[in-house]
């Protein structure tokens, strides 16, 4: 009896300890949700878009758009955050509008104290009413450290620090630099740490520019299906959620915008978006918020 009741007591002890562990991984999951679907991007190099938040904010949420991509600053600026006063009306206008907002910055990797203390502001802002950014992202492509593993080294250092000081709870995206471009141009950054960086961030956003280097639909379904293999290859998980950057809106035409859905709903990664919203022509809004085109294969 007593080795009974001490069996039941070891296998109680055990569920709870296994329950509890999921319990904390599940509490531990980063909300990857305003990656996903439609998004926008606004740079600061946009002042309308500050002028007048909630008609910015309106206007995209009436494009069919869930995020707006907000870049906080680069590397080149003499502050931490641009415009930082007019950073909290546009949040809190997009909110209201029912938008999630991700924050973006552009790191150097020259200065790795600038950079982290530059993501860092970002991640921390606060509104007058104590809004925050729903997530941020860290745009890798700055190739000013001319010295690949120097470079290297430097951003997956300053990513770590971000992952350390965020939390593992927060989502945080890596926006990365296009892959099928990487491998044409092998020069660039070779030896890309595709998966330490999936180890760190819990989205990639490819920066699949197809306008630089395809045109047409199938040109433009080939490029894109590719971009996402590369980085399921890359990073030993075809399950990664990725959210796609399709071409500059301002140069993407109907065709090209038909080979870009094609190839969202071959891949269904978690989201797509073209960059950016001021570029993006209402006849573009109406081809990206319509129904998949057509499965097919992704690769």
């Amino acid at each position: 009896m007593l080795r009974r009741r001490l069996a039941l007591a070891a296998a109680s002890a055990a569920a709870a300890l296994v329950l509890g562990v999921a319990a904390a991984r599940a509490e531990a999951a980063p909300d990857v949700t305003p990656y996903a679907g439609l998004g926008t991007w606004i740079d600061f190099y946009r002042p309308q878009a500050w002028r007048a938040p909630t008609a910015t904010a309106t206007q995209i949420a009436g494009r069919g758009a869930q995020t707006l991509y907000l870049q906080t600053g680069n590397y080149r600026q003499r502050s931490d955050l641009v415009r930082p006063a007019g950073l909290g009306p546009l949040v809190e206008a997009a909110h209201a509008a029912g938008l999630d907002v991700v924050a973006w910055y552009l790191p150097s990797f020259v200065s790795p104290a600038r950079d982290l203390r530059r993501a860092l502001a970002a991640i921390r802002f606060r509104t007058p009413n104590g809004e925050r950014f729903d997530s941020f992202a860290l745009d890798i492509e700055a190739s000013v450290v001319r010295s690949v593993p120097l470079r290297t080294a430097r951003l997956l250092a300053l990513s770590r620090q971000l992952r350390a000081a965020a939390g593992r709870g927060y989502p945080l995206g890596a926006i990365i630099p296009s892959p099928v471009g990487m491998q044409l141009k092998p020069g660039y950054w070779p030896g890309f740490p595709y998966r330490p960086l999936a180890g760190l961030y819990d989205v990639i956003l490819p920066m699949a520019y197809f306008t630089h280097r395809a045109h047409g639909t199938a040109a433009v379904l080939a490029y894109t299906t590719r971009s996402v293999a590369i980085i399921r290859h890359a990073t030993g998980d075809p399950a990664i959620p990725i959210h796609v950057i399709g071409g500059l809106s301002g140069s993407t035409g109907p065709a090209e915008l038909r080979g870009f859905m094609r190839a969202v709903s071959s891949c269904e990664p978690l989201g797509f978006s073209l960059y950016d919203f001021y570029g993006t022509s209402s006849a573009a809004w109406t081809l990206l918020s319509a129904p998949p085109l057509g499965a097919g294969f992704c690769g």
